[in-house]
């Protein structure tokens, strides 16, 4: 059994506590023995010195020796009516070492004088000063020696020692069981089930169930068990995104060879007679364009290569036209219901350096979020897109006056499959969006959202640590 282990360290304190009580029990015993066996002497004395008293003749000296070696004393003094008197004496092998009144003497003095007693081997004459039984008397005086009182001191302490100590050891092993069964076996329940649940977190078999009957080890227990069934989901939904990971590769890989074809036949229409599908082939072919990057994009993803952004220079205004007008085409709104309001403020002139794909995307996303929840109310709605520049970054407000976004996706806004803000969302725009604004070095956050509307800022830096390296390119 180690000291470092909780049975170990009980077990010490334990003993400690054993010894403690051995003292508090051996001291004030001894002392009390002392002073019943010196009260027993004075009675004694007492008793001897009424054979004196009953008559008025002298005692013979062998019946005196006898009845002072009975009494086990040396000399009687009886004081009456104020009278000292010498009731029975004999030669005093010594002289007197101490004397100890036993009339008032305080608890501490007297254990003060038994282990003094006890640690004096040497045989000494002591006086002892007493009040008689039935105050027959005001004091009674005997000399003894002291011999006789420590030997019967240290048999006495050696008895109640070894009762004592049994009776000790005897409790401290039911304490010690006692602890074994309410306490240490309770724990290493809870040890053995968190090293099961550590071998196969993903087993909900092996989750804890909290059955302990000490409130504090049920908490725990209880505690343990919430977090255990906490992990075991996030393990679950980690093992579920690597199979869904997996199938969007696949899909993705034959969905951009299907893209690929639909761009070529696309790019036919730019030489079609008609000027309206020449006028939409240029949009057409970004559109398809942006899905096979897409499509790349994931397929990469799924080999855990995150694509960092081909940074080039570009015209904002134009990037959030395309945006708004394509929201503006897939927007549903009921037949003489007014249509969503788009409203933009950006200079015209506004040019940042970006990624633009990925910033198409990100704004896409935020704007369709904004245009879904307008639609959810059945009542007309605006959407404003607002950007600036100062001498650090450039910064894009998008807003609108939906009816805000529910508490659950305030607290999970940025973590994929938890920040869904509609029935049937999974969350993973918002996520894939701030995560595509970080590897511009910039960030994407929540101004407001509140019945109101709701408000989100891009920010993005004008010095891009660790893309300033890559090619630039120059787009209108």
């Amino acid at each position: 059994m180690s000291l470092n282990s909780l049975s170990g360290r009980f077990a010490v304190i334990t003993g400690i506590f054993v010894l403690l009580a051995e003292l508090l029990i051996l001291l004030p015993s001894i002392a009390n023995y002392r002073l019943d066996f010196l009260e027993s002497r004075l009675e004694r004395a007492q008793i001897a010195s009424l054979a004196l008293l009953a008559t008025d003749e002298s005692l013979a000296a062998d019946l005196e020796s006898e009845l002072l070696e009975n009494a086990g004393v040396f000399n009687v003094v009886l004081r009456r009516n104020d009278v000292r008197q010498l009731v029975l004496s004999s030669p005093i092998p010594g002289p007197i070492a101490a004397t100890y009144d036993l009339r008032d003497q305080p608890f501490w003095t007297s254990i003060r004088d038994g282990l003094a007693q006890l640690a004096d081997p040497q045989n000494r004459v002591i006086r002892v000063i007493g009040a008689p039984v039935n105050q027959a008397g005001q004091l009674i005086e005997i000399t003894t020696d002291t011999q006789r009182l420590r030997t019967e001191m240290i048999d006495y302490g050696l008895r109640l020692l070894l009762i004592s100590a049994a009776f000790s050891v005897l409790t401290a092993l039911l304490l010690n069981l006692a602890a074994q069964r309410l306490l240490l076996v309770p724990i290493r329940r809870v040890i053995s089930h968190m090293t099961a649940y550590a071998s196969a977190p993903e087993d909900a078999r092996s989750i804890i169930t909290p059955n302990a009957r000490l409130t504090e080890l049920n908490e725990a227990e209880t505690a343990l068990a919430a977090m255990q069934r906490t992990v075991t989901s996030a393990l679950k939904q980690k093992d579920r995104l690597a199979q869904l990971g997996q199938a969007v590769a696949r899909i993705s890989h034959d969905l951009r060879n299907i893209l690929t074809t639909a761009q070529i036949f696309a790019d036919r229409l730019e030489t079609s007679a008609d000027p309206a599908v020449r006028r939409a082939a240029p949009k057409l072919v970004n559109s398809i364009s942006r899905a096979v990057n897409l499509c790349e994009t994931t397929l990469a993803f799924g080999k855990a290569e995150e694509p960092a952004p081909a940074l080039s220079r570009f015209n904002l205004s134009a990037l959030v036209s395309e945006v708004t007008e394509g929201e503006a085409l897939a927007s549903d709104h009921p037949e003489g219901a007014e249509p969503i309001e788009f409203l933009t403020d950006v200079p015209a002139s506004l040019t940042i350096r970006a990624d633009r794909d990925q910033l198409f995307r990100v704004l896409s996303n935020l704007v369709r979020n904004a245009r879904q929840a307008i639609e959810a109310t059945r009542r007309p709605g605006t959407i404003e897109i607002g950007a600036g520049e100062d001498e650090q970054e450039w910064w894009i407000r998008i807003g609108d006056t939906g009816p805000g976004l529910p508490k659950k996706a305030r607290d999970f806004l940025f973590q994929p499959f938890s920040g869904g803000s509609r029935k049937g969302g999974t969350g993973l725009g918002l996520a894939i969006a701030a995560d595509l604004v970080r590897n511009h070095g910039g960030r994407l956050e929540l101004l407001r959202s509140d019945e109101e509307g709701t408000q989100f800022i891009l920010h993005l830096p004008r010095e891009l640590a660790g893309l300033a390296s890559q090619a630039e390119t120059t787009a209108g």
